[in-house]
């Protein structure tokens, strides 16, 4: 099925099938190699050379997508499914690595890896895998940005999901300008969404050792199918299939020397990199689910399992006025910020898997209009109910489209043909197929209390 051996596209570097010239291309084209690095000086200075792309790969732990499920868990589990987001995150962390190194020492971003490696027809369903899981983000995005805008501003859900189409013009703005403009509008999001939940946690005034206790596995995380709906939820909204083929190709931004030190050194700052930002995105997902559990779920309000619900008792139920406020402006942010990594991610696969280069505001108008016709029609069929039911669905679906990307970058990142000296340790590999095993089985037993009624 795959190409091993078939021949090298670059020196150094066996396992992968001869390239042509066409096929070579950089990933991202005029942005690879775009950011210079440092070679002297303070270490402080090439680590803010490599800030950045982290950054950008946590805007889809702390997506829209997360705050439903979020929301739900901690509502009618109390802290329980804080260890989930714990795990979800440290795999999250594990993972990212792994792409960052495969982008950094091959020069291919996961998608281009593939092509080289795999059939055409593997190449396909791999590709199509992959799209769907960036419509369900997208479609994500276009729900949680249509609340945002209702709850601050009054526009109905409809309406607010058709005008989710103008952020087309923002990502193409903030592209002319560079990459590192994309990165600073980013972290400037970001910086806003922390910001509203750092008040959001003092306003609540969690007791400590009730967090500690969530943040310990609980065994009816498993045998309740209610529970394990949504941690598994929980964790395709975290561990997002479409950020490991965009992390892959972003880390190649920088301008670090394409030697084997360089690489080595850029491996450990991209790594660090990445590592801090999904901390944040840890305490984003946890500050939701530990505000849901000790607003409503101390206070009986079990029922609580959409945004919008959050948003109207949160208020009440604290006493003070600005926390639903608070709520929704991080909401706007976090959906907004969403769509410049999901553009992204949706050219790289693209480009990586067929090939194809069309227009990036084509491309973004084509996945965003996908995911605008299911959120009208559910909305105007079932209104604003069906409308959260779905943006927990799309999250269930990104979890099970994971395996169709965690495989081939461990199996990639694990091939000492492919990675030479920068070959995954044994105990990292372990750790990776056991990240992929586990994620497998929480998959087949979802799949399966679905269809028997479980």
């Amino acid at each position: 099925m795959g190409a091993d051996g078939a021949g090298a596209a670059s020196a150094g570097q066996g396992g992968w099938r001869a390239a042509s010239d066409e096929e070579r291309r950089p990933s991202l084209g005029t942005m690879n190699a775009s950011i210079p690095v440092p070679k002297t000086g303070l270490w402080v200075r090439r680590f803010l050379a490599f800030l950045g792309p982290g950054y950008m790969v946590s805007v889809g732990y702390m997506d829209p997508g997360n705050w439903a499920t979020d929301i739900a868990g901690g509502s009618k589990f109390g802290y329980t499914l804080l260890s989930v987001i714990l795990l979800s995150n440290l795999m999250a962390i594990v993972l990212q690595a792994l792409a960052a190194r495969l982008g950094i020492v091959t020069g291919r971003d996961l998608a281009q890896a593939c092509r080289d490696h795999y059939s055409r027809p593997v190449n396909l369903m791999l590709w199509f895998a992959c799209e769907l899981a960036i419509i369900a983000c997208d479609l994500a995005e276009v729900i949680g940005t249509a609340i945002a805008l209702n709850l601050l501003f009054g526009i109905p859900l409809v309406y607010g999901a058709i005008i989710t189409a103008v952020d087309v013009f923002l990502v193409l703005m903030l592209m002319q300008r560079g990459f590192r403009t994309l990165e600073a509008f980013v972290i400037a999001l970001l910086i806003v969404i922390f910001g509203c939940f750092i008040v959001q946690i003092v306003l609540a005034a969690p007791a400590i050792h009730d967090i500690v206790g969530g943040f310990l596995p609980q065994a009816k995380i498993v045998t309740n199918p209610e529970a394990l709906y949504i941690a598994i939820g929980i964790i395709g909204a975290t561990v997002m299939p479409h950020n490991l083929y965009l992390h892959s190709s972003i880390v190649q931004t920088r301008a670090y020397e394409r030697t084997d030190e360089g690489k080595r050194s850029a491996i450990r700052w991209a790594v660090t990199d990445s590592t801090i930002a999904l901390m944040l995105a840890l305490f984003v997902n946890a500050a939701i689910l530990i505000t849901a559990a000790t607003v409503f779920h101390q206070n009986g309000r079990t029922d609580v399992e959409e945004i919008e619900q959050a948003y109207q008792l949160l208020s009440p139920m604290l006493g003070v006025g600005i926390a639903s406020t608070l709520l929704a402006v991080a909401l706007l942010a976090s959906g907004v910020n969403s769509t410049v990594t999901a553009t992204l991610a949706g050219q790289i696969v693209m480009e990586g898997f067929l090939h194809l280069r069309i227009p990036d505001w084509a491309r973004r108008l084509i996945t965003r209009g996908i995911a605008i016709v299911p959120v009208v029609a559910v909305t105007a069929l079932y209104g604003d109910q069906g409308t959260n039911k779905l943006l927990v669905l799309s999250q269930v679906i990104l979890s099970m489209q994971l395996p169709f990307a965690i495989i081939p970058l461990v199996r990639f990142v694990s091939d000492r043909r492919k990675m030479g000296a920068f070959v995954t340790p044994i105990w990292l590999t372990v750790l990776s197929w056991v990240i992929a095993g586990v994620i497998l089985v929480l998959d087949i037993k979802l799949l399966v209390d679905t269809f028997t009624g479980a």
